[in-house]
Formats: C-alpha cells, sequence, structure tokens
C-alpha cells in the first residue's frame, strides 16, 4: 500500500518541474526563448490522474462489493423494495430482505476491519464495539420507532442465544473436527471476565422480570421502568469500565482481535490492508446507509410475514433475525477455529455476546428514553428463563479452557432445543408494546 500512498499523493503537475535547472534566458541560440508552457503534457497528466482515480475507486468497489463470496446476496435487498411496490406480499418481502442484509453485516465487519488499521487498537477495539452489531442497532431502533418494544427484546436476546450456541457451537466442532488429534486450547483469563460480564448482564435483565411477576413494584407499573432504566446506564458504565480494562490496562492479556496474529505465521493472510482510510469511511456510511434502509422495510414486513409464513412473531424475532445480523461473526469464528485460534474465536463469539447483552441493550433503553418510549429490561419469564440457563451452560463449558468436537455438538444442540421452544411458544404479550 505504500505505493498506492505515493501515488495518491503525487501532484499532477510534477512533471513540469523536470527540467527547471535549465535557465530561461541563455546565451545558447537553444535556450534564447523563454520555455512555453506545455498545455498538452498538462492535459495527458490530468487524464492520467483521473484514470487513476478511477482505477483505484473500481479497486475499492471490487473489494467491498464483489470480491468476497457472500456478496452474491447482496442484488436481494434491491429486489425485495421491487417486490414491495410490485405485490405487496410480505412474506416474501420479508424473506428477500433477510437475504439482502446479510452481506451488509458481513460488508460491515469487513470496513471496520479495515479502518481499524489507520486509527489503532484502541479506537479500533471502539469501532468494532460499535460497529460490530450495527445490524442489531438499526433494526431495534425502527422498531423502537415503530413502538415494537418486544421485537426489540427478543431480536437483541435471539443475538445472544445465537453467538452463545450456535456460533460457539459451530466453531468448536469444526475445529474439533479439523484438530481431532490434539485438544485446542484458549485463555481462560478472557472467557472468564466474558462470563462474569454476560451474568452481571442477566442480572440487569432478571430482576426486573422478578419485580413484575412479584408484582412487589412499589409505584405498580413504574417501578420496572426506573428500575430498568437505573440498570441500563449501571450497564454501560460497567461495559465502558470492560473496554478500559481490556484496551488499556490489560493489553498483553486481552488483545483486541486485530492484533492477534502478530506471531509471523498466518498473519499476512488475515491481515491484509486493501482500503484507504476515507475509502474505508465512505464505505462505512454506504453501508449503514443502505442498510437502514432494509432495515425499515424489514421491521414493517414482520407481523405480516408471521401470519404468511403462519410463524410466531417470537419465532421469527428470536430466530431468523439473529441469524442474519450473526452472518460475519459465524464465518469468522468457524475460519479462527479451523486454524487454531480459538482465543480470536471466543472473542468473536462471546464478544459479540457481551456487547449485546452489555452495550446494545442497554443502549436501546437509554434511546428510548429520550424518544419517549417505554422500553425497559422485563423480557418476560420465558425469555429471561431461557438466557439464563444459557449462560450457565456456555460458562461450564468454557470453564476448562479446552475445545472438542463434542462440546460443540453440545452447544448446538442446545440451540436447537432453543430453536424449537420457541417455535411452539406463544408470546403472551400480543401487541407490538409492552
Amino acid at each position: 500500500m505504500g505505493s498506492l500512498e505515493e501515488k495518491i499523493e503525487r501532484d499532477p503537475f510534477d512533471n513540469l518541474n523536470e527540467d527547471d535547472d535549465q535557465t530561461p534566458f541563455a546565451s545558447s541560440p537553444s535556450a534564447s526563448k523563454v520555455r512555453p508552457f506545455n498545455f498538452e503534457t498538462t492535459v495527458v497528466d490530468l487524464r492520467s490522474s483521473s484514470a487513476f482515480n478511477i482505477r483505484r475507486i473500481s479497486r475499492s468497489i471490487y473489494f467491498v462489493l464483489i470480491k468476497a463470496k457472500i456478496n452474491i446476496l447482496l442484488p436481494f435487498g434491491p429486489f425485495a423494495i421491487l417486490l414491495h411496490y410490485l405485490t405487496g406480499h410480505q412474506g416474501w418481502v420479508f424473506f428477500f430482505t433477510l437475504l439482502g442484509i446479510t452481506p451488509l453485516a458481513e460488508r460491515l465487519g469487513y470496513t471496520t476491519e479495515q479502518l481499524a488499521f489507520y486509527t489503532g487498537p484502541t479506537v479500533g477495539g471502539l469501532l468494532n464495539a460499535t460497529f460490530g452489531n450495527a445490524t442489531e442497532m438499526i433494526i431495534s431502533i425502527y422498531a423502537l420507532k415503530s413502538n415494537m418494544m418486544r421485537v426489540v427484546k427478543q431480536s437483541l436476546l435471539g443475538s445472544i442465544l445465537s453467538n452463545m450456541l450456535l456460533v460457539l457451537g459451530c466453531a468448536f466442532f469444526t475445529g474439533g473436527i479439523a484438530h481431532y488429534k490434539k485438544v485446542q486450547v484458549f485463555d481462560k483469563a478472557a472467557a472468564i471476565v466474558n462470563s462474569g460480564l454476560l451474568l452481571m448482564a442477566v442480572m440487569g435483565i432478571l430482576f426486573p422480570a422478578v419485580l413484575y411477576f412479584t408484582h412487589s413494584e412499589v409505584h405498580e407499573g413504574k417501578s420496572v421502568l426506573s428500575l430498568s432504566r437505573f440498570s441500563s446506564c449501571i450497564m454501560l458504565v460497567a461495559y465502558a469500565s470492560y473496554l478500559f480494562f481490556q484496551l488499556r490496562s490489560q493489553q498483553n492479556v486481552y488483545t483486541p482481535v486485530n492484533e492477534e496474529g502478530d506471531d509471523g505465521e498466518n498473519s499476512d493472510e488475515e491481515e491484509e490492508l486493501e482500503l484507504t482510510q476515507w475509502e474505508a469511511i465512505a464505505w462505512l456510511a454506504i453501508l449503514t446507509a443502505w442498510m437502514s434502509i432494509l432495515s425499515g422495510y424489514l421491521v414493517d414486513t414482520i407481523e405480516g410475514a408471521s401470519k404468511s409464513l403462519n410463524m410466531s412473531m417470537a419465532f421469527i424475532s428470536v430466530i431468523l433475525l439473529p441469524i442474519v445480523g450473526n452472518a460475519a461473526e459465524h464465518a469468522s469464528a468457524i475460519m479462527f477455529a479451523v486454524k487454531d485460534k480459538l482465543d480470536i474465536t471466543i472473542g468473536v463469539a462471546i464478544g459479540s455476546s457481551t456487547q449485546i447483552s452489555m452495550f446494545v441493550i442497554p443502549f436501546c433503553v437509554v434511546i428510548g428514553w429520550c424518544m419517549g418510549k417505554e422500553m425497559d429490561l422485563n423480557f418476560q419469564l420465558f425469555e429471561t428463563a431461557t438466557l439464563f440457563i444459557t449462560v450457565l451452560v456456555v460458562a461450564f463449558m468454557m470453564q476448562e479452557g479446552t475445545s472438542n468436537y463434542f462440546k460443540g455438538l453440545m452447544l448446538v444442540l442446545c440451540y436447537l432445543i432453543v430453536a424449537a421452544s420457541f417455535f411452539v411458544h406463544d408470546d403472551p404479550i400480543k401487541s407490538g408494546n409492552d
């Protein structure tokens, strides 16, 4: 990329100064006249500079929109919008919108990683924390605006369950199969810290639900909301402290994902700089804007899709939506597990669950507070119990600091049980509001 940066900074008029050592007025007959301004050369230089910019833009488009195999799903986004206005069949619009958002989630992760090369590990970690779950945040904000608080809660809960059971389970299973002759290990310290944060998130979600179902509120109908907002602020402070602890105080122990692989073995193939800083920023804005547009259509068609597909809103929100948001995490976790880099796998799968539970969920409560929406942490009894059991199962699976295909298979089977449970679960709250 050094040569690329040099070309970007090259002045197209540099060649006009190549003969500055020749004096305009000289005694020799060949140099007795003032050298005229070479208009043709200037035009050629400007054209070559424009051609270089076009090549650079084409190269950027190739890396972001063409190179990855998952980009084959990108046309489904415009097709879903076209289908919405031509047919109005909400089931098909919902399905194709899901397909269209899937590659956007993966490409957002790619551009964030590219930008992290320029910002350094600290800011890069914050960028990963913010944009790593951008899909869930954008869908949640649109659902909040539409007063669909249950969709917000269930989709975020589903992202946590999907990351901890399905993503981590598939990664453990494929890694165990690829390295069946040895026991894969990972750093127990980082896993324990993430497990502790997940248990803290369970505490923040459990108490409002218990307060609601035991009818022990001091101010009926208000105490749960007040407790949720207070707990959300505490959880955001805890997550900010965790980021500082991870990126500053314990850099050698809790290395960010984009710094792994510095052992020189596989770092070149995993960490390749392909975009300039401003290209990464521009693509980040473009992808986020396009995802916001598709998220609006997705949220608007959830209820219609539930009726046309004969599926419950709970199953769509907890199982189907998170599969889209976790597409990038799923692929990355499996890839690193196969390469025997389980520390990065844990950071991707469990770290993403930690971000959602300690950052995205409290953030949605605070945003709802600012929007005048009564978004709280009462996830209802069934969902809260599911989250509590899941965190306990994953914590026990990781306590030894080892992994094998059998543990991965157990986690995947647990996810199938959860999916079947939500398929037959009838949400007691029928409306979008709680």
